[in-house]
């Protein structure tokens, strides 16, 4: 494994589910190989403060290496010539969804996913919508077909999750592992 820290880009959108985000910071910034680069829509702000209170937008800004401003078009992660490892955006709204599925970049949060769909790195969304209807599922099939990677959040329910934050936990840790990072794999292995 190589020693160079591993640059990953998080994006947290208005979606339900912000926990999922949150736990995907916290084991990318304890694995000590991550540089973690954070970028928040709005709704992704208000829904943190109401599912995981006022002082969680703060929490996982100290953990993260640097949080990049949604409006911020400019930054570092807009770039191809930024080399990061993947991005993961969890939860993705299915506002944030259409925008990818539609190279819309008209903020920093769907920049910076259309910037590793482009350079073809690894873009996981766990889309967080239910029930879904046609337009859903056709933006699905639309970022699918440019190199997305759809990662639903749903509870593997065979490990028998005692609480919702092993739930939480497991699904983190799959997405995680879908960018395929130089680390060890975090989510562990079915054996029956």
């Amino acid at each position: 494994m190589s020693t160079a820290p591993l640059r990953v880009v998080v994006g947290i959108s208005g979606a339900s589910g912000a926990m999922i985000g949150e736990r995907v910071i916290e084991l990318l910034a304890r694995s000590g190989r991550c540089e973690v680069h954070l970028v928040v829509s709005r709704a992704g702000e208000r829904t943190l403060a109401q599912e995981s209170g006022p002082a969680a937008l703060a929490r996982i800004t100290g953990l993260a290496t640097h949080r990049h401003p949604v409006e911020d078009i400019g930054a570092s992660i807009a770039s191809g010539s930024f080399r990061t490892a993947g991005m993961i955006v969890a939860p993705c709204s299915i506002r944030t969804l259409s925008a990818i599925a539609a190279s819309a970049s008209d903020n920093l949060l769907v920049r910076a996913a259309d910037v590793q769909l482009k350079e073809r790195r690894r873009l996981v969304l766990m889309v967080r919508e239910t029930p879904l209807h046609l337009g859903h599922l056709r933006a699905m099939v639309a970022a699918t077909e440019i190199g997305a990677i759809m990662a639903p959040p749903v509870p593997a329910f065979y490990r028998r999750p005692a609480s919702v934050g092993a739930i939480v936990d497991h699904m983190a840790r799959r997405a995680i592992d879908l960018l395929a990072l130089d680390l060890p794999p975090l989510a562990e292995e079915w054996a029956p």
